[in-house]
């Protein structure tokens, strides 16, 4: 069996992609599902159209290829990481809406610890900033707010974790209640150090430790789908957080390589080894993998809105009728007419950490057109990525070239203004779902599909090199008005109307 599923729940769909030993892509499929959006700042989803979704593409993806249970050598997850989900243990339904990476209803809890000192000591054990991104003010506000909550929750009524545990239970049944490392280090109550869910953490925030799911290997069998169907047999062997995946799939096993993710938002994760290196620059520590009882670690960055922003010039503003039309659209003027695009929708992450940041567009004027706006847009994505790759440059750590994937490392445009505003290359891989191929990657390893990742990095394959080409003058003028309408878009919300 040289086939392995992976299956890639993401912020905005769920996808699975059937992957060969050469580490090309058989078969896949993928399916929307809806953003709820209950107040400002809030982020929502249905935990049932997450799962519903993913086992039908999961199921469609096998049909597509030809493929039966018994082809498939393992089962590779890899998941939007922060995202909140709360179940009942026995009936195994959710007791509230999952609550989103991107929700910002924690901010005030996350600023009232930061007031009674304990960011500090929360960051040295976790390498995370006290930020309602992370997972564990969403689980406590989730305990305050649903009547009883708590008190189930202590009396070992309830399970909790990220979407790769919500996933794990419904295909096994509930017979597993498991995360890896490199998802719980994302939640603020895991100890970098000692590897563990640490009780001071759990105390700080509040959390009952019988809620928690075991810490398991990214890397290794946990068990074999149990729910009836085209599935039912498969090991599940790989689990990984998103950004952490992709990262293994750019084959960034060394330190010092760095890549970034263009999906909803950007990530920029720099594999540091065995060490874990502490941000002075505000970015975050976190683990990159676990293998066999080694841990690989990662210094990232995270942008919370890349791609996103052109979601919205579709969907917001009617600009465009697909997100593939930006680029077209970008290109019908040379330049932005000298506005800036600030899109700061859910708050700005590294290395600015403001939740209290909000969108901003800025330099309008009566020539203004829709091009200039969307050459705006792809530029804020660029040049966000560009901030938190200064951030590692600060923290003497940045890598010397960048390789990239996701959804809109597809556009070329794009991928040459990275390259302009770093003055770096900018390296783009044959495959570019690089998130679902590292999925499964580390469940094939498990399981002898490849024997090392000395084989998994053979398969790597470059596609277009992007060299720096814009003049330094216009490069240092782009990053000079952008710092300024940053600066403008700080604590936007904290200002009464």
């Amino acid at each position: 069996m040289s086939f392995v599923l992976a299956l890639d729940q993401g912020t905005t769909s769920s996808r699975a992609i059937v992957f060969d030993r050469e580490g090309a892509a058989l078969a896949s499929a993928q399916e929307e599902f809806p953003q709820h959006f209950p107040q400002p700042g809030w982020v929502e989803h249905d935990p049932h159209a997450i799962w519903d979704s993913q086992r039908r593409v999961a199921e469609q993806a096998l049909a597509h290829a030809g493929l039966t249970a018994g082809d498939v050598a393992a089962i590779g997850l890899t998941n939007q990481r922060e995202t909140l989900v709360v179940w009942d243990a026995a009936t195994r339904e959710p007791i509230h809406p999952a609550i989103v990476w991107q929700d910002r209803r924690t901010a005030d809890r996350c600023q009232a610890m930061r007031d009674a000192g304990l960011e500090d000591g929360i960051r040295a054990r976790t390498g995370l900033v006290l930020d309602p991104y992370f997972s564990a003010t969403k689980l406590a506000w989730i305990l305050d707010h649903v009547p009883g909550a708590r008190a189930r929750a202590e009396a070992g009524e309830l399970r909790a974790g990220t979407i790769d545990t919500w996933l794990i239970d419904r295909l096994t049944e509930g017979a597993v209640h498991a995360t890896d490392a490199s998802n719980a280090s994302r939640t603020l109550l895991y100890d970098l150090a000692s590897g563990t869910w640490h009780a001071e953490l759990l105390d700080a925030f509040g959390i009952p430790r019988a809620l928690l799911p075991a810490i398991v290997p990214s890397s290794g069998v946990l068990g074999d789908v149990r729910i009836p169907g085209p599935l039912q047999g498969i090991p599940i062997a790989g689990v990984a957080g998103d950004q952490q995946a992709a990262l293994f799939g750019q084959a960034a096993f060394e330190p010092g390589i760095g890549k970034c993710t263009y999906g909803t938002g950007c990530f920029i994760l720099l594999n540091t080894g065995g060490e874990i290196v502490h941000s002075e620059a505000r970015l975050l520590s976190t683990v990159a993998w676990a293998q066999e009882g080694a841990r690989t670690f990662a210094l990232e960055g995270s942008v919370f809105v890349g791609g996103a922003v052109v979601q919205w010039l579709r969907d917001g503003l009617g600009l465009i009728e697909h997100s593939r039309d930006v680029e077209a659209l970008a290109a019908s003027v040379p330049d932005t007419g000298g506005v800036v695009f600030v899109p700061a929708f859910a708050g700005l992450g590294a290395p600015h950490w403001d939740p209290h940041a909000r969108g901003l567009l800025v330099g309008l004027t009566r020539g203004t057109t829709a091009g200039h706006i969307a050459r705006a847009a792809l530029e804020s994505i660029a040049l966000q990525v560009a901030d938190v790759v200064d951030a590692m440059r600060t923290d003497g750590v940045a890598p010397s070239e960048l390789r990239v994937d996701g959804g809109a490392a597809v556009n070329d445009a794009l991928m040459q203004l990275q390259a302009d505003v770093l003055g770096m290359p900018v390296l783009r891989p044959a495959v570019t779902e690089t998130t679902a191929l590292g999925a499964a990657f580390l469940a094939g390893l498990a399981v002898g599909v490849w024997d090392s990742p000395a084989d998994v990095a053979g398969t790597w394959r470059l596609a277009q090199r992007f060299e720096p080409a814009m003049p330094a003058d216009r490069v240092r003028h782009l990053r000079e008005r952008w710092a300024a309408a940053v600066e403008r878009a700080l604590a936007w919300a904290t200002n009464p109307a």
